[in-house]
């Protein structure tokens, strides 16, 4: 069994790996994802999966309802990091299974997947707490400037953790982006993670304070000139697992059960088969017994 196989059986466990077994992982996924496009291409059949946020529990269980990797081909719309408390063994797990199977697994960049977020949402705390110092965290958020901020399924699903913005009119306006830097405060890059549809017409004003809002008249626009019949998304909470908007133009799917252990949600992933046919698999957070949820007193009051 190699090194890599060793680790990934142990982070599957949910054990972390040595220091310099991260630093050594990263330095692999670096060299795979810095060939990677801004806009992924990314063949079906394809499994499409939400948020996480260090839910490790869940996304096991994501693994049992959708079926293991490499076997089911997968593509997470970032936002790997913070809020759970297993954001190490999450990020680590997913980044090994990159790098070990890279054309089975398609990681993309969130708006949590940030140097100034995981200060104050949690990664960082973590990989001081977990490693005795922040070398982790600095390896880990190195990766996030390499991951693509978009992805496209046989050329007619779009694929992205946000949304639009006004500054991307087509996917040639996505592939320039230099992505390999921390997200901006504004721009096109900031937007692509941070935005949110909403029923309105045209742009709006995110109450995020960056990204923006925008309505179905955008989404039916970028897909004309895109030649794009489905938007997929995440970065919103959606209680039934996903919600489809815009005469089903657009989905945000949401793929960590029970939110923040107290929000009651369900969790989704969307299958895509080879005739770009789509089928919703709803999952619950896998049972106490499993998971070893922390104390009341753990648990953070982060909540956006």
């Amino acid at each position: 069994m190699s090194d890599l196989d060793r680790q990934i059986e142990q982070l599957k466990r949910g054990e972390i790996i040595k220091e310099h077994e991260v630093k050594s992982l990263c330095n692999k996924a670096r060299e795979i994802l810095v060939d990677e496009s801004n806009v992924q291409k990314v063949v079906a059949p394809v499994t499409i999966c939400g948020d996480i946020h260090g839910q490790f529990h869940d996304l096991v269980e994501l693994f049992n309802v959708g079926g293991d990797s490499p076997a089911t081909q997968y593509l997470f719309l970032g936002d790997f990091v913070d809020r759970g408390f297993y954001s190490v063994e999450t990020f680590l797990l997913l980044l090994a299974l990159k790098v070990r199977y890279p054309d089975r697994i398609t990681l993309i960049r969130g708006n949590h997947e940030s140097r100034q977020i995981t200060q104050v949402y949690g990664f960082y705390d973590e990989c001081l707490r977990k490693y005795g110092s922040i070398n982790v965290w600095r390896y880990c958020t190195e990766i996030f400037d390499y991951l693509s901020l978009s992805a496209i399924v046989n050329d007619r699903v779009f694929c992205v953790h946000g949304g639009l913005s006004p500054s991307v009119a087509t996917l040639d306006n996505i592939r320039i982006i230099d992505r390999k830097q921390e997200v901006p405060h504004d721009g096109a890059m900031c937007d692509l993670l941070w935005s949110d549809p909403e029923e309105i017409e045209g742009w709006g004003l995110s109450p995020r304070g960056a990204g923006y809002l925008f309505g179905g008249d955008v989404v039916s626009e970028f897909g004309h000139k895109n030649n794009i019949d489905l938007i997929a998304r995440a970065h919103q909470l959606v209680m039934e697992g996903y919600k489809q908007m815009f005469d089903d133009k657009l989905v945000t799917v949401w793929s960590a059960p029970n939110y923040c252990y107290r929000c009651g949600n369900l969790a989704a992933i969307l299958e895509i088969d080879e005739n770009l046919n789509r089928q919703y698999k709803i999952f619950e957070e896998r049972p106490e017994n499993v998971r070893g949820i922390p104390s009341k007193q753990q648990t953070p009051d982060y909540f956006l």
